[in-house]
């Protein structure tokens, strides 16, 4: 079956109108898109900002009248501010989304398999892995900037902490790595839940600890810590993140844009010595050891 989609430039304000609207006149799927190339970053749970110019996309059976079905919105005072009309030829829906993500290699050892490729190399170390609700799959840039910096780490033996762990990504790449045990904290609890999934799907639960921030371990130290949230909250949690690590203990933060990398250098400046800002398209990361 053919198909055709209808895209509505709109604000945030009408957005939601729009997609119950369209739905109400039979829409076999609405989606919302950034129609503008504005950055949304990880919300607070249950937040779901939108972008100041919002596209809102109708899928219709081939057959539909779109001018009428723009005179039904502009009846309801629906009125977008642009839009056009789209064929879209039928094709195996499923496959063209699992198309979309193959295996990754990060670094020299590690890769990222979604459950239906077969690993390119048997004997690397891979993390089977779907796209999922939480973030983290290793596609963005602050994913893969960690996912590296771990695949060069000495991680044997190492208490390993993942702070803002989202699906979970960074902790079970590190068990997977060699680290004896790992502890991913995240203020989302489906993020907890989708860690755990993930790290029974990998071979690793008995290895990976799991809470919210505010119940953290008293007295908690690691061997390594890996922090990929936003630079606002990397300079507010500082002071605390320093105390996680024990004296010589590697770190890296991220989800940081470039220019925001010197506001989070000078937060972490008196617990660590930092090396290099390394750049991957907009994002960056910054490593270092905890001094004594």
């Amino acid at each position: 079956m053919a198909w055709q989609q209808l895209h509505i430039a709109t604000d945030p304000e009408h957005a939601d109108a729009f997609q119950d609207a369209l739905e109400n006149l039979g829409a076999a799927a609405v989606t919302l898109t950034d129609g503008a190339d504005q950055p949304v970053f990880e919300p607070p749970p249950g937040a779901r900002p939108l972008w100041n110019t919002t596209v809102v996309t109708a899928l219709f059976d081939e057959d539909t009248d779109c001018d009428a079905l723009l005179t039904a919105l502009a009846d309801q005072g629906l009125k977008p501010a642009d839009h056009r009309v789209e064929a879209l030829a039928d094709q195996v829906w499923e496959r063209a989304w699992m198309d979309d993500f193959q295996p990754m290699r990060f670094g020299e050892r590690l890769w990222i398999v979604p459950s239906w490729s077969e690993a390119p190399d048997a004997a690397a170390v891979n993390l089977k892995l779907d796209p999922g609700l939480a973030f983290g799959t290793g596609t963005h840039d602050t994913t893969a900037l960690c996912l590296e910096w771990l695949d060069g780490a000495d991680l044997r033996g190492r208490r390993v902490l993942d702070f803002g762990c989202g699906s979970g990504v960074l902790a079970i790449a590190a068990l997977l790595l060699g680290a004896d045990n790992a502890l991913g904290t995240d203020i989302d609890p489906q993020a907890l839940t989708a860690s755990a999934d993930n790290a029974a799907a990998n071979g690793v639960a008995n290895g990976l600890d799991l809470c919210l921030p505010e119940a953290m371990p008293a007295g908690y130290r690691c061997d390594l810590l890996v922090a990929n949230i936003l630079a606002g909250p990397l300079i507010d949690l500082a002071g605390m993140l320093a105390g996680y690590c024990r004296p010589g203990a590697p770190m890296a933060l991220s989800g940081i844009l470039a220019d925001q990398a010197q506001a989070v250098r000078d937060a972490y400046t008196p617990w660590f010595n930092l090396g290099p800002t390394r750049q991957r398209g907009d994002w960056v990361r910054i490593d270092g050891v905890r001094r004594g």
